[in-house]
């Protein structure tokens, strides 16, 4: 249901008071998405799962009450990680794919290529 214009000019107001008492509250809360926090719990419990893979890989050989605790590692961070891919679902999934489509991780790895291109004098071959 769409805003009458008294509702769009009051929050637009709150909107600029918000700008002006608090920036970086602002900027933030438009930068952050409802599906955010789960998409970081899946990035966490993946990291997770391969710390527990290499875990009991590299202490199979030595003790394998250590490598059992990798296993339980990997089997916590798989739960972990489905339950957060439940709470994403597939809009958030897509969400987030789209904004790291939009050039979020080519931002981060594309500037440190930059960074070497220019630190060794290489030039940038892209637009070939």
């Amino acid at each position: 249901m769409p805003l009458s214009e008294d509702e769009q000019r009051i929050l637009s107001e709150i909107e600029s008071h918000l700008y002006e008492s608090d920036p970086r509250l602002a900027r933030e809360v438009a930068e952050t998405t409802v599906y955010r926090h789960a998409f970081r719990n899946i990035k966490w419990a993946s990291l997770g799962f391969v710390a527990g893979v290499a875990l009991m890989v590299l202490l199979l050989s030595t003790s394998y009450l250590l490598s059992f605790g990798g296993f339980l590692l990997m089997l916590i961070s798989l739960l972990f990680l489905e339950h957060n891919a439940r709470k994403l679902g597939k809009a958030g999934l897509e969400q987030m794919t789209q904004t790291m489509r939009g050039g979020g991780l080519r931002d981060v790895v594309g500037g440190a290529g930059a960074k070497m291109r220019d630190r060794f004098g290489r030039p940038d071959n892209r637009d070939n």
